[in-house]
């Protein structure tokens, strides 16, 4: 079949035609050489070729397909980290949790040792009931054998009198910052508490379903720790009223006399116990992300709930 004239063009050629449409400050000034034999030419012609810079018209032209860049959206992230708990309300946290377990501790060694004016109750003195009838006293004799507390009361006294003195410096410390900070507005009862606490305490029960908008504490929080910095205090005062009765006998007769001071004093302690059993099933229930929020100081949240910041700022 004869050669067709057509397809014996230059190596080259077409790639040249190209170039020729291109303005020449674009091409690369490499000279093209004539085509030798081994194809050594060729091949140097071809690179030279390749060099020049082929704009996008040309392409278009030359039929090279350009792929459109989809626009994206950019991430929206759906959870932050949130700062809780500052550093000092940490650090006196976990202070108090041993003290006053301590204190507690110690206190119930004494209270071994005591007993009614007539001797009739020895160890247990107090007891929950009403006029003449008695529901239980406090406490049973298997309570005072299971925490070996029997003869023990003078070291219960030397417990008890150091670390009072740290439990009463890490409150004062505790209350002094809340007040410096502003903290005190997150922690204090507002007007809904009440309200906020019984719809809390209802949904606890499975009674009825639905929390209210839940902001650094729920209203149930503000009361009991609101509470338990009341009951810190009176816990001082009566103690001291016990430890010091002569002292400061102006504070003994206001409680109502010394054998009342003790009596305020032994149920503030149990309110404190009730406290700390309540407290640690509620933070069983709250999760790791709630416990770990008063380790490292920060809680993850979503992105949309609004910062404490502004509760701060707010209250």
């Amino acid at each position: 079949m004869p050669e067709n004239p057509k397809d014996r063009s230059e190596p080259g050629a077409t790639l040249k035609q190209w170039a020729g449409e291109v303005p020449a400050e674009m091409v690369d000034a490499t000279p093209v050489p004539t085509p030798m034999a081994g194809g050594k030419a060729m091949d140097e012609s071809v690179a030279a070729a390749a060099s020049v810079v082929v704009p996008e018209t040309v392409a278009s032209t030359v039929g090279v397909a350009v792929a459109p860049v989809e626009a994206r959206e950019p991430a929206v992230a759906t959870i932050r980290l949130e700062k809780k708990h500052p550093l000092a309300i940490r650090w006196m946290h976990w202070v108090n949790f041993p003290v006053l377990f301590t204190m507690i501790w110690s206190g119930l060694l004494i209270y071994w040792n005591d007993s009614d004016n007539a001797y009739q109750h020895p160890h247990a003195v107090y007891r929950v009931g009403v006029g003449s009838l008695t529901l239980v006293r406090l406490f049973p004799p298997w309570f005072w054998k299971l925490i070996n507390a029997p003869y023990r009361v003078t070291e219960g006294l030397g417990y008890h009198f150091f670390f009072m003195w740290i439990f009463a410096i890490n409150g004062i410390l505790y209350v002094a910052y809340l007040l410096i900070s502003g903290e005190w507005r997150v922690l204090v009862p507002e007007r809904r508490s009440l309200m906020d606490a019984i719809q809390v305490t209802l949904v606890d029960l499975h009674l009825r379903k639905g929390l209210p908008p839940q902001k650094k504490y729920n209203g149930a929080q503000r009361i009991a720790y609101t509470s338990v910095v009341l009951m810190g205090l009176g816990s001082l005062v009566t103690g001291l009223s016990i430890y010091k009765p002569t002292q400061v006998h102006w504070i003994t007769s206001l409680l109502g006399g010394y054998e009342m001071a003790r009596w305020e004093h032994f149920w503030l302690t149990m309110g404190f116990c009730a406290f700390f059993l309540v407290h640690v099933v509620q933070v069983i229930l709250a999760g790791w992300n709630n416990f770990r929020s008063m380790v490292s100081g920060y809680e993850i949240v979503p992105a949309v709930k609004a910062s404490l910041d502004e509760e701060r700022r707010a209250g």
